[in-house]
Formats: structure tokens, C-alpha cells, sequence
């Protein structure tokens, strides 16, 4: 009795340990806080070998990025050593991870990467399953294929794999490459449909913005989104306007199409028609200042001018509400007098943390 008494409580000495030791590594903080215990806490998981793979694999859910790195590190020192001993990883274990959505798209990823050195052929069994997949490297992988498939195909056989592949595809160079495909067979793409571009606009300007003073300056449509309002101007009386784009990927170039007012400010306001309350993401592409509010919360801003730009450049998670989401944005170009500072422009999506279009 007392030998099964010591066994339960080694048993549970060690479990408790291992939860304690997770826990320091998601506890690690910025300025090395948190590190010497880190540094103690993985050693120890490391040591005790692979039953701490999958613990470690779970932990990345709602972890911090520091925190991420070193449960990163963890299981990859735990892997490499086993596979150097000749021991196999928990392949079902693994797989039945890779294949839970609900878990951490890192985590999947992770465990696959390891999951390939071992067993290669898994890409073919897992991949073309995740065309859909809530992370993003996993859907490009399945386009991917798709992608070479309909390229070795001819006639409806390649435009039904195209479309297929159109399905899943949330990375810019994909689209572009399937829409090419699907154009030169004759088929419709909207592109700005798929990735969820808002292409008709409101927008009233420009107001003064002089020595990149009016980034701060709360203008009226900041206060108030009233479209049948006139204010005054940085050239005299303003009043809101149309303007919208037929560009694929939902660039409005206020230089080309309204004029590159020099040292000034224009808002654009839009509505975007949610069928549910919903998280979201709106993703933003600009080479000038923004600041963008939602509903009438301002959610981000930045002061940065002509550093470059391109799709999906600012990512801001948002909350949407059922029905009409008042989307306001602010946009400021400088004074500078250069070629390459000369764009005055915006693309703005709606979609979900994979770069799907959500509705």
C-alpha cells in the first residue's frame, strides 16, 4: 500500500511539475522577465522527452509571440533529440493535432514541419484536405497544388481545378495567377469580391494639412459623419463627394481621380453591411498617414508617410455589428516634392484572420 501511495504521488509530483514548467515558458515577458525560470522550466521538459510534445503544442493557444518562441524552441530541442535517437515522434498524436482546426495555426504548422521529416508522403494525405483551413500556409499549400494540378490539365478539366483553387486562395500572388488562368478561359473573376475590397466611397477634402500638422487636428467628419454637411476647407468650402474604383484589388488613387492636393487631409467614409455580429479584420494598404474608426471608435492610426505600400499592409482586428458598420478613414499626404512621393491612395478589405471576404 505504501509502495502504490509513493507511485500516485510521484505520478503526480511530475504532471504538476510539467503543467508548472509550461506555465513558466507563458509567463516569459518582455525585457527578459521571466527568462532564468524559462530557461529552468525548459531544460526540464526537455529532459523528461516527447510526452511533453503535445502539452507544448496546446500551450501556443493564447500565448503571447515571447512565450510562443520558447515553447517553439522546447519542442523542437525535444523532437530533434528523439529523432537523433532513433525514436519515432507520437505520429497519430501529431496528425490528430495537425487536423484540429480549434488548435493554434503555429502550433499545426509546427507539428507538421516535424511530422514531414519522418513521414514526406503525409503531405499528400493532409494537404489537399485543407483548402479551407482557418491558417492561411496551410490553404496556400493546398492552392498550391491545385494550382500545378490545373496546369497539367486542359479545356473545362484545368478551368473546373482553377476554380476549385479560387476557392481557398487568400494570397495576392495566387489570385493573380488563377484569375489569369480563369480570364484566358473566357470565366468572370471578380477579384475585388473575393478578397472583400470596398470600392464606393464617400470623401470630402481636402482640409489643411500643412507641415504634416493636420494629422492631429480633429477635423468635423471625425466629430460627425453628416453627408449632407459643407465645412470649410484648406481651399474654401468642402462638401462630400463620390468616387469609386473599378481597380481589382480596390485602389482608390485620390491623386489620379480627384487631385494630389499637396499638404492636405481627406476623409472617406463608407458603409459596410455585416449579416451578423461578427470579429473581423480590416485590412488597409496606403503609402500615407491614416487613421481609421469603426462605428465611430477610432481602432488605429498611423502618422508615417511614402515608406511604401502594399496589399494587406495594416491589419486591424474589429468588432462588427449586425447590419450597416460605419467605416470612416483619414488620409494625409505630406509636401514632398519627389517622384516617389507622389501617390495619394487606398485600398481597404473586410475579411476574416485568414483573408477570406466576410459578408
Amino acid at each position: 500500500m505504501k509502495c502504490t501511495c509513493t507511485a500516485i504521488l510521484l505520478t503526480l509530483v511530475t504532471a504538476t511539475t510539467r503543467a508548472d514548467n509550461i506555465e513558466a515558458l507563458q509567463s516569459v515577458g518582455p525585457a527578459a522577465a521571466g527568462a532564468a525560470a524559462a530557461r529552468e522550466a525548459s531544460a526540464e521538459l526537455i529532459n523528461e522527452g516527447s510526452k511533453n510534445l503535445l502539452p507544448l503544442l496546446k500551450a501556443f493557444k493564447g500565448s503571447s509571440v515571447l512565450a510562443t518562441n520558447w515553447l517553439r524552441s522546447t519542442f523542437e530541442a525535444i523532437a530533434d533529440a528523439e529523432i537523433k535517437a532513433g525514436r519515432s515522434l507520437p505520429k497519430d498524436e501529431l496528425v490528430a493535432f495537425v487536423k484540429s482546426t480549434q488548435e493554434s495555426p503555429a502550433a499545426r504548422r509546427l507539428a507538421y514541419e516535424w511530422l514531414l521529416k519522418r513521414s514526406p508522403q503525409l503531405e499528400d494525405t493532409l494537404i489537399p484536405e485543407m483548402l479551407l483551413d482557418p491558417s492561411p500556409e496551410f490553404r496556400r499549400d493546398a492552392v498550391t497544388r491545385l494550382i500545378n494540378k490545373a496546369k497539367s490539365l486542359q479545356g473545362e478539366a484545368a478551368t473546373a481545378t482553377y476554380r476549385k483553387a479560387m476557392t481557398g486562395a487568400v494570397h495576392e500572388d495566387q489570385v493573380k495567377t488563377i484569375a489569369k488562368a480563369l480570364r484566358s478561359a473566357g470565366e468572370e473573376v471578380d477579384i475585388q469580391k473575393h478578397f472583400g475590397f470596398l470600392a464606393a466611397w464617400k470623401i470630402i477634402g481636402p482640409f489643411d494639412n500643412k507641415d504634416m500638422q493636420g494629422f492631429p487636428v480633429e477635423y468635423p467628419p471625425e466629430k460627425s459623419v453628416d453627408l449632407d454637411a459643407e465645412y470649410d476647407g484648406q481651399l474654401g468650402k468642402v462638401k462630400w463627394g463620390e468616387v469609386e474604383t473599378d481597380n481589382d484589388f480596390g485602389m482608390v488613387d485620390i491623386a489620379r481621380q480627384i487631385e494630389n492636393y499637396k499638404g492636405s487631409v481627406m476623409y472617406a467614409t463608407t458603409t459596410f453591411e455585416s449579416d451578423k455580429e461578427q470579429s473581423a479584420e480590416i485590412r488597409l494598404g496606403t503609402p500615407n498617414a491614416w487613421k481609421l474608426w469603426v462605428n465611430g471608435e477610432l481602432v488605429f492610426g498611423r502618422e508615417e508617410y511614402h515608406r511604401g505600400t502594399s496589399m494587406d499592409q495594416y491589419r486591424v482586428p474589429v468588432k462588427l455589428q449586425s447590419g450597416p458598420n460605419t467605416i470612416l478613414l483619414k488620409i494625409c499626404q505630406n509636401e514632398q516634392d519627389q517622384d516617389w512621393a507622389q501617390r495619394y491612395q487606398f485600398q481597404l478589405r473586410v475579411c476574416d484572420n485568414t483573408g477570406s471576404a466576410v459578408n
